[in-house]
């Protein structure tokens, strides 16, 4: 294993930050995956995850069963993880510029299509190559004007020539789900399967700007843009894995969860060794447009009727909102069945506040 360090641009004087990479196996063999954690960075469980996962790759690389290029980076955003206020962790926006970490990452399919244009041919396969060296020119033509730029660029730099891209997060109080582009539908469902994922929530670009966007979405637009003049392969498939609530680091979750991203990866290939039978899809996969967000109609006192991974019919009710003052109770009742995958941490809601989510199926 290698590590790599990769500094930033600093702000001020006499301070310095770097990302720093984790590197397996070597390039050109049976193809390469990048796995992140904490791009917002207090989101942990995926950072105890790929700790466990890294001993199982020095065991793997120790007997030589290796057989792709594997790059993990256990602390993708070093500029939140110093974020507190008041003793609590503020991970998820830069306190300089108020940017969602997970935001405007470069658009790298706009940014090559014009240049590329020329050289591709009828090689599927050399259009990748193609594709893939525009990009990592494009990215290095960059010039950050800020810490978080410089973070998004090394990211992608890292990245960017991946086949798959796993970015690991976890909501407020969840089970595992994940996020990722309807195109790529056949290439997530395994992954699905080994994680144990409860909801799989597919879109064709949300328009976001996030970093599994970033990564995948270049390779489905460029087909569609060349379609019926250049062949463009898959070249990377991107995906946001939820890995349930913020509370939950504990060893046996995250043993479980960097067992399950190892058999992944020898289910494609990258790690030598017979693949574990694919587990049963736990639930079908559902369009990211169906998820259904229920809100607080009013301020309230918050009681959840259900817990996360539960069942909801439609029309039925999931939260209180209780007035401790009237002594009133609003019924904040679904409008789409499916498994309400994530509910929010707060207990007192102003009204309009996002309370949960529920996986429909329209």
């Amino acid at each position: 294993m290698r590590v790599h360090h990769h500094p930033l641009l600093t702000r001020t004087p006499c301070t310095r930050r770097e990302l720093i990479s984790l590197h397996y196996g070597q390039a050109g063999g049976a193809g390469k995956v990048y796995l992140q954690a904490s791009l917002h960075a207090d989101e942990l469980p995926g950072m105890l995850a790929l700790h466990h996962l890294r001993q199982l790759l020095d065991a793997a690389e120790s007997r030589g069963e290796i057989l792709g290029e594997i790059v993990l980076v256990p602390i993708a955003n070093p500029i939140g993880l110093e974020q507190t206020l008041m003793h609590d962790a503020m991970g998820r926006f830069d306190f300089n510029s108020g940017e969602n970490f997970n935001r405007r990452y470069p658009d790298l399919a706009s940014m090559i299509v014009e240049s590329i244009n020329d050289e591709l041919g009828s090689d599927a396969l050399e259009n990748r190559r193609i594709i893939r060296q525009a990009m990592v020119e494009a990215l290095q033509c960059l010039q950050p004007g800020s810490e978080i730029d410089s973070l998004r660029q090394a990211q992608l730099l890292l990245a960017v020539d991946a086949d798959f891209v796993l970015d690991l997060h976890c909501d407020a109080q969840a089970v595992v789900h994940l996020y990722g582009e309807t195109p790529y539908r056949d290439e997530l469902a395994p992954l699905a399967r080994y994680i144990g994922a409860q909801a799989t929530l597919l879109a064709s670009g949300t328009g976001a700007g996030s970093f599994d966007e970033a990564c995948g979405q270049p390779w489905w637009r460029l087909a569609q843009h060349f379609e019926g003049r250049f062949p463009i392969p898959s070249g990377c498939v991107a995906a946001t894995v939820e890995l349930r609530g913020e509370a939950q680091v504990e060893h046996p979750l995250a043993r479980h969860d960097a067992a399950a991203l190892y058999a992944f990866l020898q289910h494609r290939g990258i790690l030598a060794g017979t693949a574990p039978p694919l587990p049963a899809l736990l639930h079908p996969i559902t369009p990211f447009d169906g998820s259904l967000t229920l809100r607080a109609p009013c301020a309230g006192l918050v009681v959840f009727l259900h817990s996360p991974g539960a069942w909801i019919e439609r029309d039925q009710p999931v939260v209180h909102l209780i007035d401790p003052i009237s002594g009133t109770t609003q019924v904040v009742c679904s409008t789409t069945s499916g498994v309400m995958y994530m509910r929010s941490a707060i207990r007192f809601a102003a009204a309009g506040v996002e309370l949960c989510k529920v996986a429909g199926a329209v």
